[in-house]
């Protein structure tokens, strides 16, 4: 009997001990999960402000408002069905333009406006991020390549020359 207590005492600290390395490996990974949404899915769930977040679609046309500043713009994101407003404070990705694909990292303030600490741009007339093409797809809006899915997207990084 006591060997038979002995193994379940060393299974059970073993668990514990698993347990614990388990909980503070997901208690430092916290911080590094970063969601992706769309701007249908903020309208209809919007994050906590304050809550780090990506929001990625296309920049709307005629919204880049780049009065006052040096660096940084305040423009709009939309998926074609709903529109997030967007402030950064940075220099923006040589490819940023409207019409653009773009996934802008950061935080929404208060006032429902995202504040932005990184925006990324596609980098050709082909390419759109897999998280984008995936949300313009779900909205109803996607306008690409219906036999290609976002993997094959992000594949392409030249127009075919013939």
């Amino acid at each position: 009997m006591r060997h038979r207590n002995r193994r379940l005492a060393t299974i059970a600290l073993s668990a514990l001990v698993l347990a614990a390395a388990v909980a503070l490996g997901l208690f430092a990974l916290r911080d590094s999960v970063v969601f992706f949404y769309s701007p249908s899915e903020i309208a209809a769930a919007p994050p906590e402000a304050g809550e780090r977040v990506r929001v990625g679609g296309l920049v709307l046309e005629e919204s880049i408002d780049t009065t006052g500043t040096t660096d940084g713009a305040a423009f709009a994101i939309t998926d074609r069905v709903e529109t997030v407003r967007v402030v950064y404070a940075g220099i923006l990705p040589d490819l940023f333009r409207e019409g653009q694909g773009v996934i802008a990292e950061g935080r929404f303030r208060g006032d429902g406006v995202f504040q932005a600490e990184t925006v990324l741009a596609k980098h050709d007339e082909t390419y759109m991020p897999p998280e984008v093409a995936e949300a313009l797809r779900e909205a109803g809006v996607w306008q690409g390549d219906e036999a290609a899915g976002p993997a094959d997207q992000a594949d392409v990084t030249a127009p075919s020359q013939q």
